[in-house]
């Protein structure tokens, strides 16, 4: 049997060497008749496997004999794409005239992609009744087994290895990377073996190679703001792929389903090689930046999302069994359509709200966005500003996995199920629901504790520090998304620290909603009521609903409503109960000198607030300070004010003036004036990163260099 593997193994290795060779034959034809030569011999090696086929599905004489016949018809049908190509290139002697090919057309690539597919699907169906392996099952059985076998997967993770670097001169290093990165997912596909051993290892592989894939697909957007038509293409598809490919993963994981993921491998190689046979598109023409394309940035983010979220479904799955299987009822898609429309909004929404709570998620979240955090940081200049991020990632380590993850088990082991404990108090930072059973505690913890320290240091106590929300939004690409708050048609009506009718009603709906259902929760302790919605306190399930469901939906909509949506529209409400904190606080924004900013006409400041503030200049220009209760202290205004004219007070900056003593440094002017604002300006024309683009980034502002 070994013996028998080893010399199939061989035979499937030569052939993903020759396929690879005959796409590079392929791509790098200068007419058609070279690419319908290199067609032609993949069909041909297609078709032998059909005869393999053909015999050991039922091995005797007359299979043998009717699998030779099918071969050889399907070969010298074949040929005849090949005879017309050649007759259409004139007799030796004469000038040769073959049809030009700059790049392979569409039909060409489809016809590439379908052959490279069949081929490896025949040779894996071959192989594994070669084996003796036992295909049950209809069509769709079958061919699902086909394709989740190791047979297939491995020989096209080979493939397309070998491709990739036999086209390495001929594409950009990042998309080589990207390529490279898509061949190692496929080699670790779970389903490929059996046992215990091999599906928890490919899915930690899979998992950290898929988290750096995105990690560098986000830095890369970040450096280049404009993509070519063909890269942008290219990276909508795979991320969509990898959405399906990782939603199927859990299904086969939860169910013993691989369908979804069979057909997420077929889709990634067509996406795969639909890239690789045109590679001069990815040097070819640019399209508009993205950040000016809301519909493909929300597409990319959707994907990338659902990817993320099934990826922590599966790792849960993996790790974490006991609390996670079973965590939320699937309710039968079966009966009335009404019945099954509400089952299957109903099973859509607990699977959101467990997987983008379960600890899993959010450590591999944290992963993701915090190496985000840590290059913006590495960009960051502001002291403040630095100490700022390292809190915040200690923060989200400590709030959202070490305490509810470890901490909380091991100090509450006996702790109620959270889905029936009221959260009286804030849910984010000091106050978890093991707390949430002495009212007193929890109020004390939240309220008295994090109030006052919102009173001494502003929201971003909260809002850019405790919450798990800032470090999605702050690293390098998501903050660069800011300038959706200015563009899009929502996100534009909530600019400025006055608030809109729009945020009015959202806050007032919010705010009722929670003291409606913590009353409600109060009474149900008490014995008064009992009311739960799906089994669950009416409390918990507006903290679900506003912050494991609605928080992620409104994340991957940023491209319509605008970044740090979560402040700037006002459904947040332990934001709203921050802000009023905030008002009676001593944080605010200030400059030193009023005259710089009169001077100044770059307006940096607005243009680098992640919530839209776009009226703080004139605060500045006229009082030499501004306070908003919208501001949530993320510092980037202090960053981008080209002068260091800007700081951010608070009551330790009130204790020095007490004091007498000078509450900030001097201004460090660097030889400018404060009329040199063009220079200035031009100054950062010149430093911007490579890719960057002239962006609006605050209505009727000129155009300029964004980072």
């Amino acid at each position: 049997m070994f013996a028998s593997v080893a010399i199939l193994g061989a035979v499937a290795l030569a052939m993903a060497l020759a396929t690879s060779w005959l796409i590079l034959f392929s791509v790098g034809a200068r007419d058609r008749l070279r690419s319908w030569v290199a067609l032609y011999l993949l069909a041909m090696m297609g078709e032998m496997w059909i005869s393999v086929v053909i015999f050991f599905a039922a091995p005797s004489a007359r299979t043998l004999v009717v699998g030779l016949a099918v071969s050889g018809v399907l070969m010298v049908a074949s040929v005849v794409p090949l005879f017309v190509a050649l007759a259409r290139v004139r007799r030796p002697g004469a000038a040769p005239a073959p049809e030009p090919v700059a790049t392979l057309s569409r039909p060409l690539i489809g016809l590439l992609a379908a052959l490279v597919l069949a081929n490896e699907f025949l040779m894996s169906w071959g192989i594994q009744m070669a084996l003796g392996t036992a295909l049950a099952g209809g069509p769709v059985a079958v061919a699902v087994a086909v394709v989740d076998s190791p047979w297939f997967l491995f020989t096209m993770a080979a493939e397309m290895v070998v491709t990739t670097y036999l086209l390495r001169d001929a594409l950009p290093r990042a998309v080589l990377a990207i390529l490279l990165s898509q061949a190692v997912i496929m080699l670790f596909s779970p389903p490929a073996l059996g046992g215990a051993i091999w599906p928890a290892l490919s899915i930690y592989v899979s998992s950290a190679v898929m988290i750096g894939l995105f990690v560098l697909l986000f830095e890369y957007l970040y450096r280049h703001r404009q993509l070519t038509i063909a890269l942008s293409n290219y990276l909508v598809a795979l991320v969509g792929v990898y959405g399906l490919m990782m939603a199927g993963l859990f299904v086969w994981q939860y169910f013993g389903d691989a369908t979804a993921f069979a057909i997420s491998i077929v889709a990634e190689m067509v996406v795969f090689y639909a890239a690789l046979a045109r590679p001069a598109g990815f040097s070819g023409a640019l399209a508009r930046p993205w950040q000016l394309r809301s519909h493909w940035a929300f597409a990319l983010l959707s994907f990338v999302f659902v990817a993320e979220l099934c990826m922590g479904a599966v790792l849960s799955v993996q790790l974490d069994p006991a609390d996670y299987v079973g965590g939320f009822p699937f309710l039968p898609l079966a009966g009335p359509a009404g019945t099954v429309l509400f089952n299957a909004v109903s099973n859509g929404f607990w699977f959101l709200a467990t997987s983008a709570a379960s600890s899993w998620f959010l450590i591999m979240m944290g992963l993701e966005m915090g190496t985000l955090v840590v290059f913006k940081f590495r960009e960051t200049k502001n002291l403040e500003n630095k100490v700022r991020l390292g809190l915040m990632m200690g923060s989200y380590a400590a709030f959202a996995t070490f305490y509810p993850s470890i901490y909380f088990a091991m100090i509450f082991p006996n702790a109620p199920d959270p889905s029936v404990v009221p959260v009286l108090g804030w849910s984010m930072g000091i106050g978890s629901y093991p707390l949430a059973v002495g009212v007193f505690g929890v109020l004390f913890l939240t309220y008295v504790i994090t109030g006052a320290l919102t009173v001494l240091f502003g929201r971003r106590v909260v809002c850019s520090v405790f919450c798990t929300a800032p470090l999605m939004y702050q690293g390098t690409t998501i903050d660069a998304m800011k300038s959706f708050n200015r563009s899009s048609t929502i996100g534009h009506k909530y600019l400025g620290s006055r608030f809109s009718a729009g945020y009015a009603v959202t806050t007032g709906v919010v705010m009722a909603a929670l003291f409606g259902t913590s009353l409600l929760s109060y009474l149900n302790t008490t014995g008064l009521t009992n009311v739960f919605i799906q089994g669950t306190d009416p409390s918990v399930f507006l903290f679900i609903l506003s912050f494991s469901v609605g928080w992620y939906v409104l994340f991957v909509s940023i491209p319509y409503v605008g970044n740090y949506n979560c402040v700037t529209m006002g459904y947040c409400y332990t934001g709203t109960i921050t802000q009023a904190f905030q008002k009676i606080g001593f944080f605010k924004l200030k400059v030193r000198d009023k005259q710089v900013c009169r001077d100044c006409t770059t307006l940096d400041c607005a243009k680098g607030c992640p919530v839209g503030l776009v009226d703080m200049p004139g605060h500045f220009r006229t009082k030499g300070e501004f306070r908003s209760t919208k501001c949530c202290g993320v510092g980037d205004c202090v960053e981008a004010c080209p002068h260091d004219n800007l700081y951010i007070s608070d009551v330790r900056h009130w204790v020095l003036r007490r004091l007498g003593r000078p509450e900030t440094r001097p201004r460090r002017v660097g030889g400018a004036s404060p009329g040199a604002a063009p220079t200035q300006v031009a100054s950062l024309h010149s430093g911007a990163p490579e890719g960057a683009v002239l962006l609006p980034m605050a209505p009727g502002a000129p155009l300029r260099a964004h980072r």
